[in-house]
């Protein structure tokens, strides 16, 4: 039995058009999002996902229309902790904006990660949330896992998050093998296929193909 989580980042919004700092906003994925998603499915980025896979989303709006759009009208559940980040106050603001705001010189410097966002959060209480989340993930990952304790086929889980959320993931189950946070953080519309044994993450495949090479990182954000 093969045994493996996909972790996908939402499709283009608004938000990466425009270079903007968002989490929590609701925004859509706009149409240039969904070509890209159709061009990466049609050039398999994307691993074989069996009819009895297991699909969640966070509850924003953009995780949802990338789940329908790649794999149909599906069920699938909210995990709310693997959200992105929240920027409160400075929300839907480009780096320009953010910089000439009360308290940007103490974000823009800190190196512990305890610089709470005005009406939002800190990155230290957003990777202990995401830690919650990837247990509650990895939890019901599990039963998916003894649903084929008999019949040896795949367990399969789809993951559709955020780009933040997916790298501080990955920090957290291979520990050390990047440098940073954003050596972690995938194209939109892709992610990384990550296997498991004794419910514990052992190797990764990163989602790809060739459409997606040779672009830079900020091409696709």
């Amino acid at each position: 039995m093969k045994s493996y989580i996909v972790l996908i980042r939402h499709g283009t919004t608004e938000g990466i058009v425009n270079h903007w700092y968002y989490g929590w906003a609701d925004l859509h994925v706009v149409k240039e999002g969904y070509d890209t998603l159709d061009i990466y499915k049609k050039e398999g980025a994307y691993p074989e996902i069996p009819a009895d896979a297991r699909f969640y989303v966070t509850t924003l709006v953009r995780t949802k229309e990338t789940l329908h759009h790649l794999f149909g009208d599906v069920p699938y559940e909210e995990i709310e902790e693997m959200k992105e980040i929240n920027f409160g106050d400075w929300e839907c603001k480009t780096f320009d904006e953010l910089k000439e705001l009360p308290g940007a010189e103490e974000w823009i410097n800190d190196g512990t990660g305890t610089f709470c966002f005005p009406g939002g959060e800190s990155m230290m209480g957003y990777m202990d949330r995401i830690k919650r989340g990837n247990e509650i993930l990895v939890g019901k990952h599990r039963m998916t896992e003894l649903a084929h304790r008999h019949d040896g086929g795949d367990a399969v889980s789809v993951m559709v998050c955020h780009g933040g959320a997916i790298s501080a993931t990955m920090m957290n189950w291979f520990p050390g093998l990047r440098e940073n946070f954003w050596l972690w953080t995938p194209k939109s519309g892709l992610g990384y296929q990550v296997f498991f044994e004794d419910g514990k993450p052992v190797s990764f495949k990163e989602l790809t193909c060739e459409s997606a090479k040779g672009k830079t990182w900020k091409e696709y954000q």
